[in-house]
């Protein structure tokens, strides 16, 4: 089966458990908060977690409905974080995925409201399989763990505190780096290693940090190379803001370097790992990518 045919078939499975778990939610809860929720989930993108998640999780011989809940859940928290990413107080961005950012549609209070919703129901969502157990439970710790003070939201901090900083150096970006976005991508990889009894579980964590400096790399470059109609998103917010980035502490074509680097030890972890083809057909579209 074709890389893009399989994706397919991953988001379809997605986008019906999104559809039918948004027809679920609870009637007497306020209308607007539930609204901004599903606009705040609802704009398209590449799905890219919950692939991640299923991925591995066939990868190591299970199916998917194994991850069901917690895919969902790992996109609602992806959501939620970019949902206060795009806030006035963080990086002030009016759109997203070129449509108005969830503040800007709703107001600041609700987009603040409505992240807060979307994580706290990932975890009730997690809780609510009806298999939980001893692996969910590890799955959920590490979800937890990822996501929180000492994963992305720690990550956030560094980002916000090194903002203007002129002593930038390498180990404070990529400390910012794996904490704000590798976390977040291999989250999914080991929420799926922890339901299959943590097979593969330190190689999929090298990969996932690397995969995810990988990935902010190309965003710093994209940021500068591309246009508003190629990003969905207002370019050179980066520059503009002074905000430490791979561009500030290498250049373009040193980040370009550096993104080639962390590509091939992807490529070596993942040889390491059986029947990972997908996961190297990712890889290879991550950095390689136009947006």
């Amino acid at each position: 089966m074709s890389y893009q045919l399989k994706y397919n078939q991953y988001l379809d499975y997605f986008n019906n458990s999104y559809n039918e778990l948004i027809s679920t939610l609870d009637t007497n809860a306020p209308a607007i908060i539930k609204e901004a929720m599903i606009y705040a989930t609802n704009g398209g993108g590449k799905r890219i977690r919950p692939v991640l998640c299923y991925a591995v999780c066939e990868v190591l011989g299970l199916p998917i409905e194994k991850v069901k809940e917690f895919a969902l859940a790992i996109e609602f928290i992806h959501s939620y974080s970019l949902v206060h990413d795009d806030l006035p107080c963080m990086d002030n961005d009016d759109y997203r995925r070129g449509k108005l950012s969830t503040h800007k549609k709703f107001g600041y209070s609700y987009g603040v409201l409505a992240g807060d919703a979307l994580l706290n129901f990932a975890f009730e969502l997690c809780l609510s399989k009806s298999s939980f157990d001893s692996y969910d439970v590890n799955a959920l710790k590490v979800l937890a763990e990822y996501s929180g003070y000492s994963g992305m939201i720690g990550g956030q901090v560094l980002d916000l505190k090194n903002e203007k900083n002129s002593e930038v150096n390498q180990e404070i970006l990529y400390d910012i780096y794996i904490n704000k976005t590798s976390k977040l991508l291999t989250a999914p990889m080991l929420v799926s290693s922890s339901i299959a009894g943590n097979k593969y579980f330190d190689e999929l964590k090298d990969f996932g940090f690397n995969l995810g400096v990988l990935f902010q790399i190309t965003d710093d470059i994209l940021d500068e190379e591309s246009s508003f109609i190629e990003l969905g998103k207002t370019p050179h917010k980066d520059k503009e803001s002074d905000k430490l980035t791979s561009i500030k502490i290498f250049g373009l074509e040193g980040a370009k370097n550096k993104a080639k680097e962390h590509y091939e030890k992807c490529k070596d972890i993942l040889g390491t790992i059986p029947k990972s083809d997908f996961l190297s057909d990712f890889l290879d579209k991550i950095y390689f990518r136009k947006k």
